[in-house]
Parts: structure tokens; C-alpha cells; sequence
């Protein structure tokens, strides 16, 4: 889940600075306005790519897509794209964690936990040669 996870998060910094480059040229919206607001929502995507596992993150992360979509308010195409990375974030999540239970059931299957993979079945011809050798 976290490589998706932070995949998303990534695309999403380029997004968020070409959007405050739009928002830039709003008569309404000074520079350093627009710079914060665009320079704390990246920033947020960054840390958020280390954190994404922890308790808490992928819940951030929906806020995230939430304020992204209303940004749509300052730079209407943000809707569309808002939307658009809801559906990848929520993608990321899902298919993200299909994959970790999938993981865990090979590594499962695998070996025991803490042991490794492979150590409980000996090579054919190997138990023969240990005894030849004792």
C-alpha cells in the first residue's frame, strides 16, 4: 500500500504547483497567498508519503483529496483533477492493501514466521551427504 500510496502523493506535489501557478494569475489571490497555501498543501503530500502507514494517515490523506477537489473553488479545472486523484487515492488504498494480504498469505505459505523461506525443506540428496559425512 505504501509504494501506491506514495506514488499518488508524489503526482499530486507536481499538481498542486502547476494549480498554484494558475491561481497566480486570480486578481483576488496575492502571491505569497497563493505560495503558502500551494507550499503547506506539498509539503503535507511529502511528510504524508513517509507517515502513510501509520495510525491516522490514510485518513490525512483523505483530507488531502477533499481540500485538493475544493480547490476547484480558486482553479476550476481542480475539480475534474480533485476528482480525478480521489479515485486514484482511494484505488492506492484499496488495491494497495489487496496486495499486502497477499503478501502475507505467500510469505505464510512460504515458512513460518521468522524463519526462512525455504529452511524447513532440505535439498534432494542433502540429509544422504550430512549422514555420509558424520
Amino acid at each position: 500500500m505504501r509504494t501506491l500510496c506514495a506514488s499518488t502523493l508524489l503526482a499530486e506535489v507536481f499538481v498542486i504547483g502547476f494549480a498554484g501557478l494558475v491561481a497566480m494569475k486570480s486578481d483576488g489571490l496575492s502571491t505569497g497567498t497563493v505560495w503558502t497555501v500551494c507550499g503547506v498543501a506539498m509539503l503535507l503530500c511529502l511528510l504524508l508519503c513517509g507517515m502513510i502507514t501509520r495510525p491516522g494517515g490514510v485518513q490525512l490523506g483523505w483530507a488531502l483529496q477533499i481540500a485538493l477537489v475544493a480547490s476547484g473553488f480558486v482553479v476550476p479545472v481542480m475539480f475534474a483533477l480533485g476528482a480525478i486523484f480521489a479515485v486514484l487515492w482511494w484505488a492506492s488504498v484499496h488495491y494497495g492493501r489487496v496486495i499486502d494480504q497477499a503478501k502475507a498469505r505467500w510469505a505464510e505459505q512460504a515458512g513460518e514466521p521468522g524463519e526462512p523461506a525455504g529452511a524447513s525443506a532440505q535439498a534432494p540428496g542433502q540429509a544422504s551427504a550430512e549422514a555420509d559425512a558424520v
